[in-house]
């Protein structure tokens, strides 16, 4: 999917703001466990008739996320594990009212097919854009690791840790119970990188100065998954442990 991605935006003029995936049944499977793994390259994802077998919403904070299920769906409990997520999604949207976008719909008489009328989550998705740079990041590993998320890095990702990131003018704090380092990438886009950056984890301050713009950070961000919007000049390296 991210060299598909990378693909379509060199060959085909796609705007990497505007990458939309949707799953039915099987795919729909596809579509639980691709949103939070990747959220980072959605606009938007709808999930259709499947079942999210072990992920996490978590990381879905930052797209827009929709379920479409019928009542009657009960194989695997597809059914009752879709009304569980629409009161998972309601209380993370809640809790953090900038974050989760989402809708969930039950069609009460309708089996694993809705007879079309899932459609109406098309609309929903279309009107969404990505932010590649997100004032919180959620970042939650699924049992398929990744090396970054938005504008977060490791070098040694593993299996179910979780990073909250917040970014509050020059100020970023981090918190994690189970993540030893990260890599705070930045841009011009997210703070004056000619004024001093303060990196915290609550009262403890990781790092306070200025970060340089280099060329090998440009380098390095790009060719990782070719995506101009989420191209970064500086890196910062921290241990929260």
């Amino acid at each position: 999917f991210d060299r598909l991605i990378e693909n379509l935006i060199v060959f085909e003029d796609v705007n990497p703001n505007r990458v939309y995936l949707m799953g039915y049944s099987a795919g729909g499977d596809g579509a639980y466990q691709l949103a939070p793994r990747m959220a980072d390259r959605w606009a938007a994802v709808s999930m259709m008739a499947g079942h999210p077998n072990d992920t996490s919403p978590l990381g879905l904070r930052n797209i827009g996320f929709a379920i479409d299920m019928g009542g009657r769906d009960a194989a695997y409990k597809r059914n009752d594990i879709a009304a569980e997520w629409k009161e998972k999604l309601a209380a993370l949207r809640q809790e953090d009212p900038n974050g989760y976008r989402h809708l969930v719909t039950i069609y009460p008489d309708k089996g694993h097919w809705m007879d079309g009328e899932d459609a109406t989550s098309i609309d929903s998705m279309r009107k969404q854009e990505r932010n590649p740079l997100p004032k919180k990041v959620v970042w939650k590993q699924d049992d398929v690791t990744h090396h970054r998320f938005y504008w977060l890095a490791t070098e040694s990702p593993k299996a179910g840790t979780l990073v909250v990131a917040n970014r509050d003018g020059a100020t970023i704090d981090l918190q994690s119970d189970d993540v030893a380092s990260l890599s705070v990438r930045i841009n011009d886009d997210m703070v004056d990188l000619d004024q001093p950056l303060r990196v915290t984890s609550g009262d403890q301050i990781l790092y306070q100065g200025i970060v340089a713009r280099t060329i090998a950070t440009l380098h390095k961000t790009l060719t990782e998954r070719g995506d101009p919007a989420s191209v970064f000049s500086g890196v910062v390296h921290v241990s929260l442990q």
